[in-house]
């Protein structure tokens, strides 16, 4: 019974842990995007353009991922 126990509470350990370290990579990673965004959005190099639109690719999913990793800690903390 004992060993159940520990196994399945250092299982359920672990999964939160690296839940809360993958929304917190997600969540600083949309950050650093963010903020290079509006830094490039106002110069004037020419391949400022290019990089801004490489952006707008990489933004909006990550956004996605955000939102839903938010939702789910705030379910959580909910119950």
């Amino acid at each position: 019974m004992t060993s159940t126990v520990t196994t399945t509470t250092v299982a359920s350990v672990t999964t939160v842990t690296l839940f809360a370290s993958f929304s917190l990579i997600i969540a600083l990673t949309l950050l650093v995007l963010l903020i290079k965004k509006e830094i490039i959005s106002s110069a004037d190099y020419p391949w400022a353009k290019s990089l801004s639109q490489m952006l707008n690719i990489a933004i909006p999913p990550l956004f996605v991922v955000f939102v839903i990793s938010a939702a789910i800690n705030l379910l959580g903390a909910l119950r």
